[in-house]
């Protein structure tokens, strides 16, 4: 097992680790992708940082509430820790720019493609961002990931196969999270 660095590998949450089901907003939706677990297992063991970057729109338009959104996070928590897995920080978007209720109607740096998700976890955990990547299923995942110098990869899971063609030129293209995590381990020659 390596020692822990300042590297970490970003990942999406809907259509990444979990299966993309529109808004998430009852429990009973959520369903990890098949090799989520093993995936994060990799990065852990790798050494480096397993961090959640997503927008969870749905609570500026009222789907839910922010104390849905980290229940879930803690349920996916629960899921990846009996493969003896981890996400090590979570950070979400709530906001949306056009659409939804005070105080979350607003344009912000936090929801993807911005940068602030980013820029706060680099801070937060020491992450060496041209050093990361990025695993998501959209463009804006890695028009985000580009725009600090983190590679991004887009999986085909989720939105991916509708952003395939897209001009967004992604490091890989990867037909699911535990592709893409295989991928950055050869990259990295681990």
């Amino acid at each position: 097992m390596k020692k822990e660095n300042n590297e970490a590998v970003f990942l999406d949450r809907d259509g990444t680790i979990n299966e993309e089901v529109g808004y998430l907003d009852r429990m009973d939706k959520l369903r990890l992708i098949a090799g989520a677990a093993e995936a994060v297992g990799l990065i852990n063991r790798a050494g480096m940082k397993a961090v959640v970057i997503t927008n969870q729109a749905g609570v500026a338009r009222g789907f839910f509430e922010e104390d849905f959104v980290r229940e879930v996070h803690s349920r996916i928590q629960e899921e990846l820790g009996r493969s003896g897995a981890r996400i090590d920080r979570y950070y979400y978007c709530p906001h949306h720019p056009t659409e939804g209720r005070s105080p979350y109607l607003k344009v912000c740096d936090c929801r993807k493609p911005g940068a602030g998700l980013f820029l706060a976890a680099s801070r937060e955990l020491d992450i060496e961002l041209s050093n990361s990547y990025m695993i998501g299923d959209t463009a804006k995942d890695i028009e985000a990931a580009r725009s600090v110098g983190v590679k991004g990869i887009l999986v085909k899971t989720g939105y991916g196969m509708d952003h395939l063609a897209q001009p967004i030129a992604p490091a890989y293209i990867a037909d699911d999270i535990l592709e893409a995590v295989r991928w950055i381990m050869r990259a990295r020659g681990a």
